[in-house]
């Protein structure tokens, strides 16, 4: 205290008996040093956490399935190498098919309709389908392109019905005649088009042509077998001569010569001389209907001979009986 009973300093903040005493700060503590220690301490309370940076989030059982894949690469690999697989695809087709079969989407039913010339076995063969193939992986538009490389096989359709069904709808080409050339038989359709080699039984008993041009004048040909009525069933072929005129070969080798012109009404002639005369039952090799009033037959070697000798005989008797 000084002279007058006053204490020389303020009390600190640890005297008692003062209720709301206020706490006095040092000198050296400024405002801004104040501040900034609060502002630390309200930043530290207040501070939001950080989202630590990462990398995309690997799916569940990843490594699993990576593991497998590398397995069965490389007991594919094996198996490739040491030839198992090669054998396992020659015995069931390529792996994808053998799995889209087990999956369900095999092949077992083929509707084949349209057919008339063609066998089953011929169309299943040219579309490339075997038990070895599934549905899911056939191509229907190639099908399609090698169906209709047959030359039988004017149009194609195929259609996929899933889970198992194949529809295949065909048009065929209608053969209507047999055309040779040079030898070589080729089945031909109505126009003339040549639809394939002659090379089974089944077009036998088509129409037989054969010469130049020949094919293009079938219908020709075929209206004048019409015309020989009955006599049509012992007709075999026609030849198409110098491609002006006809000549047939009937069923016991004789040939008959038609005129370029009038062909119908000569073809008429011979079947009248036939039902009165039987002329083809004669020991003959060519009956020429060319001249309109006349029927000039050719006799083969023999009947030649034999004639030759008669026509000598007569000769020799008409002269004895000239001399007597």
């Amino acid at each position: 205290m000084d002279a007058g009973g006053r204490f020389s300093r303020p009390m600190t903040a640890g005297s008692s008996g003062r209720a709301g005493a206020r706490a006095v700060l040092p000198r050296d503590w400024s405002d801004e040093s104040t501040n900034s220690f609060f502002s630390s301490r309200k930043r530290r309370a207040y501070r939001k956490p950080v989202a630590t940076s990462r990398g995309p989030r690997v799916p569940r059982f990843a490594g699993t399935f990576l593991l497998a894949v590398f397995f069965s690469g490389t007991a594919l690999a094996g198996a490739w190498q040491g030839g198992q697989l090669a054998r396992f695809s020659n015995d069931n087709g390529p792996i994808y098919h053998v799995l889209a079969r087990a999956v369900g989407l095999g092949l077992d039913r083929v509707t084949i309709s349209g057919i008339s010339q063609l066998h089953e076995a011929e169309v299943l063969a040219a579309a490339g389908i075997t038990p070895k193939v599934s549905l899911l992986f056939l191509n229907a538009t190639e099908m399609r392109e090698h169906l209709e490389r047959v030359p039988l096989i004017k149009s194609a359709a195929v259609r996929k019905l899933y889970p198992n069904e194949l529809v295949i709808t065909l048009t065929e080409r209608e053969p209507f005649a047999v055309w040779q050339l040079n030898g070589e038989l080729f089945i031909v359709s109505a126009d003339g088009t040549v639809i394939d080699q002659m090379q089974d039984e089944r077009f036998a008993k088509l129409p037989l042509v054969v010469g130049e041009n020949a094919n293009v004048r079938i219908k020709e040909y075929l209206s004048l077998l019409e015309s020989a009525g009955s006599f049509k069933s012992r007709i075999r072929a026609g030849t198409l001569v110098a491609g002006r005129r006809w000549t047939l070969k009937v069923d016991n080798g004789v040939d008959i010569r038609l005129p370029e012109t009038g062909a119908v009404e000569a073809l008429a002639r011979l079947v009248g001389l036939e039902r009165r005369e039987k002329i083809l039952e004669k020991d003959i090799l060519a009956v020429d209907l060319r001249s309109p009033d006349r029927v000039v037959v050719r006799l083969s070697e023999e009947a030649a001979a034999a004639r030759a000798e008669v026509m000598k005989k007569k000769n020799l008797y008409g002269v004895k009986g000239i001399q007597t």
